[in-house]
């Protein structure tokens, strides 16, 4: 069974039937320890509150994501299609092209009613990689996600949350059911397990559409 967004898209979520388990190590980065680890700071209290300030924008129509721009963290990124490998795992934007990231094809396009969730990884071949700083992003913080159609969807930080990556709330972050425009971002954090090649945790940016133009 798959969860209905108020879109008219559906999204799969692990409760519903689907594993998503690949998401336990997406965007780890190098299978080996990076030369400087880094870390997920643990959420504020200013971003656990959440953004009271913006006021929240209309959802937009379907439109493909393009690339995406932080200008907090100096992201500038093109934006790929991710989906579900055959044994259900998520797949994750390959290794080799670490400023690329990763739209989930299977939820919506940003800008659409419901959660839309790009992943990115933290490091590639022992650097920095698209999402390294992610977890320096406060609440109030916008991200722009360009779309194919021209238009560009801003958002603007709420949350973050770093979680153990056995305790990944699949569900909530890829199909919880809202009527107004989310935006996920997703990478690893936390400590590397040198025996799995992993970092422990994952690192989850949670955002809310403020302007479309």
């Amino acid at each position: 069974m798959r969860s209905t967004m108020p879109a008219g898209r559906r999204v799969f979520a692990a409760a519903a039937g689907v594993l998503l388990s690949g998401l336990l190590l997406t965007a780890c980065g190098d299978e080996q320890e990076p030369a400087s680890a880094p870390t997920a700071a643990s959420p504020s209290p200013s971003a656990s509150a959440g953004v009271k300030a913006a006021k929240d924008a209309a959802p937009m129509t379907e439109s493909r994501p393009k690339t995406i721009k932080i200008p907090k963290i100096g992201v500038s990124a093109p934006v790929s299609l991710i989906g579900l490998r055959p044994n259900g795992e998520i797949e994750e934007p390959p290794l080799s092209r670490p400023n690329l990231t990763g739209w989930y094809k299977e939820g919506v396009t940003p800008g659409e009613a419901g959660p839309s969730v790009i992943l990115g990884h933290v490091d590639a071949n022992k650097k920095a990689a698209v999402f390294a700083r992610l977890k320096d992003l406060k609440a109030g913080d916008t991200i722009q996600v360009v779309r194919q159609d021209g238009s560009t969807a801003t958002f603007a930080v709420t949350r973050l949350q770093s979680v153990d990556k056995n305790a990944f709330p699949h569900k909530k972050v890829f199909g919880e059911e809202i009527d107004y425009s989310s935006l996920r971002l997703v990478t690893c954090g936390g400590a590397f397990d040198a025996a799995s090649g992993h970092y422990r945790d994952n690192l989850i940016a949670y955002a809310k559409l403020v302007q479309s133009v």
